[in-house]
């Protein structure tokens, strides 16, 4: 592969050793459980790294990238216009900002009122015909987080399903942080039952489960994730954010 410019060989070396390694755990999880490997999708969160770090990880095969952050995803879209990069948003953004991602990403994972749904589609180009988004779930309860809570889901999703240039193909949680993997279980399993309920109850299907991190992915895939979003254990510790 070409040197990246800004990393070092070693430096590209490490992420690529960094990537396989994260690859292998998730195979690990799904055979665990009983499921395909292919059923689950690792998103590399890219948020605060540069795009030669993107770059480097597209030279090991990686083609999903999470962003969280509206201006610096759009910044790295403009710089990579490569048609075969999938851009997921996975950050909570503010509704004035809903016009800015609208049609700009494959997958919009932070969805949990009906106003941004509603300006999400307003705002969406014609040359979109519909905008695939995921439902958030605050599936802890925690007031410092985004998200819709349980009692609130199937009326949110009834009410996003009238709208036609919206696609609600399944739910996404940020369970409590812990460090021990194994105590996230309980929250991605309460989700994959929410899933499963809302599935029957607004009889589409709802393939996606959105859930998992560095520290926890593998409890997530056991309990029925099929994106995955890791960024630490692939790209290393996030620079700060810029002001």
């Amino acid at each position: 592969m070409e040197t990246v410019s800004g990393m070092s060989p070693a430096e590209k070396e490490a992420l690529g050793e960094r990537l396989e390694a994260v690859r292998d755990r998730l195979v690990r999880a799904a055979r665990v459980s009983g499921r395909s490997p292919d059923a689950v999708r690792l998103i590399a969160v890219s948020k605060l790294h540069p795009v030669e770090a993107i770059v480097a990880a597209m030279g090991f095969g990686q083609r999903l990238f999470g962003e969280n952050y509206v201006q610096e995803a759009l910044a790295k879209q403009k710089a990579l216009p490569d048609p075969s990069i999938e851009w997921h948003c996975i950050g909570h953004v503010q509704l004035n900002k809903a016009k800015d991602v609208s049609g700009r990403f494959a997958l919009i994972h932070t969805v949990d009122s009906l106003k941004f749904a509603e300006v999400l589609a307003r705002r969406l180009p014609e040359t979109v015909r519909r905008q695939s988004i995921l439902l958030q779930v605050n599936i802890g309860n925690e007031p410092q987080k985004s998200g819709v809570n349980e009692r609130d889901l199937p009326a949110l999703a009834e009410a996003i399903l009238a709208i036609p240039r919206l696609r609600i193909c399944g739910l996404m949680c940020l369970p409590p942080f812990f460090d021990d993997g194994e105590a996230a279980r309980p929250y991605f399993a309460r989700l994959r039952e929410l899933r499963d309920s809302l599935q029957t109850r607004l009889d589409i299907p709802l393939p996606e489960l959105s859930m998992g991190m560095s520290g926890d992915c593998e409890q997530a895939v056991e309990e029925g994730a099929t994106l995955v979003r890791v960024g630490t254990d692939i790209f290393g510790p996030r620079p700060a954010r810029q002001a």
